[in-house]
């Protein structure tokens, strides 16, 4: 394999301030999804003694990385970006060997990652992002002089990420949370997924370079290995660290976030967790395309083997108008066969709950096979229909089933849906299918759902992640710890930063993007009003 066009081999260590850890915790293999095979070579977990190093080197860094411009910073992502690109053919062959997920699906996501380090570049390079504010002094004012306040963003300190089992790149090393914490000027240390550490180490090793290549300080990035959970609870409660950034279960992130409310010092922890992803497909879009809407609807909750936190699990379909669509959706999804799973403990707790669904019988299965692989990590797709009624009382009909199922919900009166979307809990998604006629008419719903979900889709599926400036990949609790926040596209960047302001300081003293002079030239929030200007030419 090559990294930065240089052989490497993967050492199977963490990789904490220099090519390689010295300490060796228990060893534990990467295992291939699509035959249980062992990936070579061992990896070894990391240690208490690892994870000190890493925690000093972090707080001598985190000075020095703070204190640098943006520029430097994006510099760096930009380097770690066209390394990943070098690397590419390895990442992936890697990658596909570790997840099973397709090549083309992961050229896809080592795209997104490229792409998305960039965006962050050019977030530092422009430099508005800090949110620079200022009110000027007042000499005059009675009885008390007004003193001059100016304040910005600045970086919190270390944080900890945690890689995601489903997107080995995208959420992973130098995926999204990585990304917005180093662009905030914050050390990272990262606590590899077990289901793909070779994956995670050729990134690791990237990274790495890239530090060393902008001559920043070897604590600006650590990776930690290791095969259970362990290493991660006693990361979160380092006192180096300063925030956390999580993809994953329900059951995970609650953990972490117990973990991070709990230590002498509580830290933030930001986590993405689960989400149902509710479609409400109303009367007039299923008059006029239920058979399109069957085959997109079959498409988004199947793709990725439905192991992505965006899958659309529960539709409401109106019971007098959806004959044709179940017909149509029925038809394809029994068509389709066993999907491939990220691991074989991914696909165990898949037949766990669909077989728990299918005993407690609430949901009546329409559509699928619910037969079990034997040979690989695998699981079939399974479509279940619920009356409406049923699903009001049944709150636990709404928790996320990881994997290829979705729930069909048959509702009346246009009522019905306003009284389900009240009682929804939060999601990172809602979607809406509808006409012109139809928002008229269920505008109501549109403001419930603003009030469910951080991401509002009209006419599409909530499948596929645009990666920008705008988008927010968050929702209130269980979708996510802080529903204020997003951990994909350039906002994300505000989780790791916090307020400083700064009082009466002498100009040559204060940050550049506070001084009179405004040196680079970003908008900044000036006595009331935005303008790049400089306070000189007020």
């Amino acid at each position: 394999m090559r990294v930065n066009e240089r052989p490497v081999e993967i050492s199977g260590v963490s990789l904490i301030g220099g090519p390689e850890s010295k300490t060796k915790g228990p060893g534990f293999h990467g295992i291939n999804p699509a035959n249980g095979a062992k990936l070579e070579p061992e990896f070894y977990s990391a240690t208490t003694m690892d994870i000190e190093k890493a925690g000093a080197l972090a707080i001598k860094a985190a000075s020095v990385l703070a204190k640098t411009s943006g520029h430097t910073r994006a510099r760096l992502l930009v380097a770690i970006a066209e390394g990943m690109t070098a690397a590419g053919p390895a990442i992936i062959e890697r990658a596909n060997l570790e997840t099973g997920l397709p090549v083309p699906r992961l050229q896809s996501e080592l795209t997104r990652t490229t792409n998305q380090l960039k965006l962050f570049a050019e977030l530092l390079e422009e430099g508005s992002w800090v949110n620079a504010r200022i009110d000027e002094a007042d000499e005059n004012r009675k009885p008390l002089r007004r003193s001059d306040i100016r304040s910005m963003s600045r970086p919190l300190g270390p944080v900890a990420v945690f890689g995601a089992s489903n997107f080995p790149l995208a959420f992973s090393v130098a995926g999204g949370d990585f990304a917005s914490a180093v662009a905030a000027g914050n050390p990272v240390i990262v606590k590899a997924h077990p289901a793909h550490p070779g994956t995670s180490w050729i990134v690791g090793r990237i990274v790495q370079q890239a530090v060393q290549q902008c001559e920043l300080p070897e604590g600006v990035f650590a990776l930690l290995l290791d095969a259970g959970i362990e290493i991660g609870a006693a990361l979160v409660q380092h006192p180096a660290v300063k925030a956390v950034g999580f993809t994953g279960s329900v059951t995970g992130g609650l953990a972490l976030m117990k973990l991070a409310t709990s230590r002498p010092e509580p830290i933030p922890c930001f986590a993405e967790m689960g989400s149902t992803n509710p479609v409400f497909i109303l009367p007039g879009a299923m008059e006029q395309r239920a058979p399109e809407l069957a085959k997109a609807l079959q498409a988004s909750f199947t793709g990725s083997s439905g192991q992505v936190c965006t899958k659309p699990g529960m539709v409401f379909l109106p019971n007098t108008r959806s004959v044709q669509f179940v017909q149509t959706f029925s038809e394809g999804v029994n068509s389709l066969g066993h999907q491939g799973m990220l691991t074989f403990g991914i696909a165990q707790k898949y037949d766990k709950a669909i077989q728990q669904r299918l005993a407690e019988g609430l949901a009546k299965k329409v559509a699928g096979d619910q037969t079990i692989a034997e040979t690989c990590a695998a699981g079939s797709p399974i479509v279940f229909s619920v009356p409406f009624s049923d699903f009001l009382s049944h709150p636990e009909l709404e928790e996320e089933v990881f994997g290829p199922t979705t729930l069909l919900i048959h509702y009346g009166a246009e009522s019905d849906l306003l009284t389900a979307a009240k009682q929804l809990h939060g999601h990172l998604t809602a979607t809406i299918h509808g006409t012109a006629e139809d928002l008229v008419k269920f505008t109501g719903l549109i403001q419930i759902l603003e009030t469910k979900a951080g991401r509002i889709v009209f006419n599409g599926f909530p499948t596929g992640v645009e990666v920008n400036h705008a988008i927010v990949h968050g929702g209130p609790f269980p979708a996510s710890s802080d529903s204020r926040t997003t951990s994909v596209g350039t906002m994300a960047i505000q989780r790791f930063v916090r307020p400083v302001c700064y009082q009466d300081f002498p100009d040559a003293a204060l940050p550049q993007e506070l001084q009179r002079a405004n040196p680079l030239g970003i908008v900044r929030f000036v006595n009331g009003k935005f303008t790049r200007e400089k306070q000189n030419d007020l």
